[in-house]
């Protein structure tokens, strides 16, 4: 009976983690409106640390857009994002940041 207890404790521990490290996205729309849902123009894993708090990220939108207007940017920490900060206990914090363009 010991050895159930255990197993669901760490169970619930790892569904525990994986939540608090949830997924989420910010979008930003220059020109307003709905969130764009297609496959964007550019996406990068950023690097940041110590749960998000160290670390910078610039994109040059005029260079990934080759010179057309953004339509839409994105920072958003996915699935993989979420494990990668779980498995290194937050030292290593990675974001994925996505571009669309016209």
């Amino acid at each position: 009976m010991k050895s159930h207890v255990s197993y669901f404790g760490a169970l619930g521990l790892a569904v525990l983690t994986i939540a608090i490290s949830g997924c989420y996205t910010v979008t930003s729309r220059p020109g307003g409106g709905f969130a764009v849902a297609s496959k964007p123009h550019f996406e990068q894993q950023q690097d940041f640390y110590l749960w998000g708090l160290v670390g910078e990220s610039h994109i040059d939108t005029k260079t990934v857009c080759s010179g057309k207007k953004p339509t839409q940017m994105q920072s958003q920490t996915t699935l993989l994002d979420g494990l990668l900060t779980v498995v290194t206990l937050g030292i290593y914090a990675p974001h994925t940041a996505k571009v669309w363009c016209e």
